[in-house]
């Protein structure tokens, strides 16, 4: 909590020297920034949060990923495409002149490279000891303060909590198996989401119970062959879009996969994409689509 709250400050400050020399109004004494409106997002879960919060991006990292990923919410069709999320364009970057940067740098990213050129933003998921779900929850209301969309931010985080809800009041009209989420990449394989993700948070308020038990990466998912999927049993399997359509047709040909028992008895069932290391509208989406109830 200690580093995320100092984590914030610093942005603050970084905001306010940035801002130093455009206007600035005093108030009671206080200095008072005008919100940043030429925002950029690095990658696709500072881009979630921003849309989610009613702004307008002017440009992201790999927008088309984004559309295949993530999906919702949609970005704005003017919204630019500022390259790789791993590499960003720089020369595009300095030519947007873009008063705050938004990114998440867990990954690969280092946040000092975009200091020079902006104020920045850290989304710090899995950064703690924190649950990703209160990450979210945490981040909106900083960057809603931040973007002068606290209104937004508090609107967010009480339609989230209202959709997970009521997901969970549908859900609890019938019994319900354990439930496992993967997502598909090749034939022979699965990445598997488990405890330190997003995704086991929504299941936990969901009042479901993970199948999957297995030891997970500080992203909260493993990586396992097709085979360990009879850990599982017959759970109802929920395999996250996109899948590859090349993939899709191996894994219709597969007996490994026919065999498994969650398909023989025909619990498997494929939900549209979620970004699960995404904020807040990544929940909600994902816990609608679990219970039908989106």
């Amino acid at each position: 909590m200690a580093g995320r709250a100092k984590m914030a400050a610093l942005t603050r400050r970084q905001y306010l020297a940035g801002l130093a020399t455009t206007g600035l109004v005093f108030q009671g004494g206080v200095v008072r920034a005008a919100a940043p409106t030429r925002i950029v997002c690095l990658e696709w879960t500072s881009a979630e949060m921003v849309v989610s919060l009613g702004a307008a991006p002017i440009a992201v990292g790999d927008i088309r990923g984004y559309g295949d990923w993530v999906q919702g919410p949609a970005l704005p069709q003017a919204t630019i495409d500022l390259g790789s999320r791993s590499e960003p364009n720089l020369e595009l970057l300095r030519e947007l002149r873009p008063d705050l940067i938004v990114g998440a740098y867990g990954y690969g990213l280092d946040e000092s490279n975009f200091t020079s050129l902006a104020p920045t933003f850290n989304v710090p998921f899995y950064s703690s000891k924190a649950a990703p779900y209160e990450q979210a929850r945490e981040l909106t209301l900083q960057l809603g303060e931040l973007l002068g969309r606290k209104v937004e931010a508090d609107g967010l985080v009480e339609h989230v909590e209202s959709m997970i809800a009521q997901a969970r009041a549908a859900l609890q009209q019938k019994p319900q198996k354990p439930h496992c989420v993967v997502s598909l990449f090749d034939d022979r394989h699965v990445r598997i989401y488990g405890t330190g993700s997003l995704l086991q948070d929504v299941l936990d308020r969901l009042g479901l119970v993970n199948a999957w038990a297995g030891a997970t990466n500080e992203w909260g998912f493993s990586t396992i062959g097709i085979e360990q999927l009879v850990a599982v049993g017959d759970a109802q399997l929920i395999s996250l879009d996109p899948i590859p359509p090349h993939i899709k047709i191996r894994i219709a040909r597969s007996s490994l996969w026919a065999n498994l028992p969650c398909v023989r008895s025909g619990q498997v069932r494929t939900i549209p994409p979620v970004w699960p290391f995404g904020g807040l509208t990544a929940a909600g989406r994902f816990a609608g689509f679990v219970a039908g109830t989106s």
